[in-house]
């Protein structure tokens, strides 16, 4: 099997899918393993590198693309030829990465029609079994404790409790809000740094790992369930939002940091700190929005930017892991072994629907949508152009 990685073009992107070490385990595996020059040069891993690694360093792009299995981290982009990378790759093949199936569901129409075996990352279950494959979570982790960092920095006030000859220094009060892979380790960096956190989430079962790390939780009843299948945050209706609104706004007055991270697949990011919010916190206080390019978390906060609203600076960076890319490239490439060792067996792909990690990942195959919530989304952009 012939496996390609290919150099991300998405402005912004310092990660690789696949960092040497691993290569080095697949061509051990059998695999012929095909690397596009500088493709690891912004996470800091030479061609020379992937050499030793076993790897063959390759300029030529249609040789590249026209590999059995591409590995990418993000989805297929049109390139500055005019070519979109979905159409260069050979009929047949399979493609690996974050696919953003339920942003961008005409892509995946573009790789059916292509008849692509496409398996989005980011729909990889939840579950003990999926865990070494969940690059979501893995990433995830990586944007938690970078938002952490960034706030520190902006922070005009020391995290930790000081005491000094010039007195004590009180500890800064963090707020998380969402305690998933990212908040939790929001948490954790936030507590490492000394801050005093508190933690909210609509999950109640996530109440014992919150404190667990040695934060508060923020208790709400919210009389409705709010967990999606995969232990997600669920959508929630608009009465159980403004319900919560009430319950933190108090809460996030109170904070010097807040870090908010509540996103629900295929959907716009919840509304949870509203400009009344903002306006009532403390001069120099800071919020890190991850869910900026989702459409913020945070009335104010915009994707890719920082901001000030009377004097509270709102950081609404994107793609947090890219800017740790050594190690988040690491866990990725981790990831993707996994899945590729579960889906090739003997050198051939090998696909079993009735696996719950395979019809749940693989968006598109045989010239069809696999994935029942992309078909159900194109079918609504159908009815909308009728």
């Amino acid at each position: 099997m012939k496996v390609s990685i290919v150099k991300e073009i998405e402005i912004g992107e310092r990660r690789v899918a696949v960092v040497p070490e691993i290569v080095g385990r697949m061509v051990k595996q059998g695999m012929e393993v095909w690397v596009e020059a500088g493709a690891g040069e912004q996470s800091f891993f030479s061609d020379a590198a992937y050499e030793a690694a076993g790897a063959k360093i390759v300029t030529d792009t249609e040789q590249l693309w026209h590999a059995d299995l591409v590995l990418k981290v993000n989805p297929p982009q049109e390139r500055e030829d005019g070519r979109h990378e979905a159409d260069l790759l050979k009929e047949g093949a399979t493609l690996i990465g974050f696919l953003n199936p339920l942003g961008s569901p005409a892509l995946i129409q573009q790789l059916a029609e292509r008849k692509i075996t496409a398996f989005g990352l980011e729909l990889i279950p939840r579950t003990s079994r999926a865990q070494s494959m969940d690059a979501l979570s893995s990433q995830a982790g990586v944007a938690g404790y970078k938002a952490v960092l960034l706030a520190a920095a902006a922070l005009p006030k020391f995290f930790p409790m000081l005491t000094t000859a010039a007195g004590t220094i009180a500890p800064a009060k963090v707020l998380v809000i969402g305690a998933g892979v990212a908040g939790l380790q929001a948490i954790a960096t936030a507590r490492r740094l000394g801050a005093v956190v508190e933690a909210f989430d609509i999950r109640p079962a996530v109440k014992e790992e919150v404190q667990s790390l040695g934060a508060k939780f923020v208790e709400v009843k919210l009389e409705e369930e709010t967990v999606a299948a995969g232990g997600y945050a669920k959508e929630v209706s608009e009465a159980v939002k403004q319900r919560t609104q009430a319950a933190i706004a108090e809460h996030v007055k109170m904070s010097d940091v807040v870090i908010t991270t509540a996103q629900v697949p295929g959907r716009q990011a919840p509304r949870l700190v509203t400009a009344d919010m903002i306006a009532n916190m403390k001069p120099g206080s800071v919020i890190v929005d991850l869910a900026a390019d989702q459409g913020g978390n945070c009335e104010g906060s915009e994707a890719g930017k920082t901001v000030v609203k009377g004097g509270v600076t709102l950081i609404g960076e994107a793609n947090l892991p890219s800017t740790v890319p050594f190690h988040a490239s690491q866990m990725y490439a981790k990831n993707i072994l996994t899945l590729v060792q579960f889906l090739v067996k003997d050198g051939v792909l090998t696909l079993n629907f009735d696996d719950d990690i395979v019809s749940s990942a693989c968006v598109t195959h045989g010239g069809e949508v696999k994935n029942q919530r992309v078909k159900d989304l194109l079918g609504e952009t159908v009815g909308a152009k009728g």
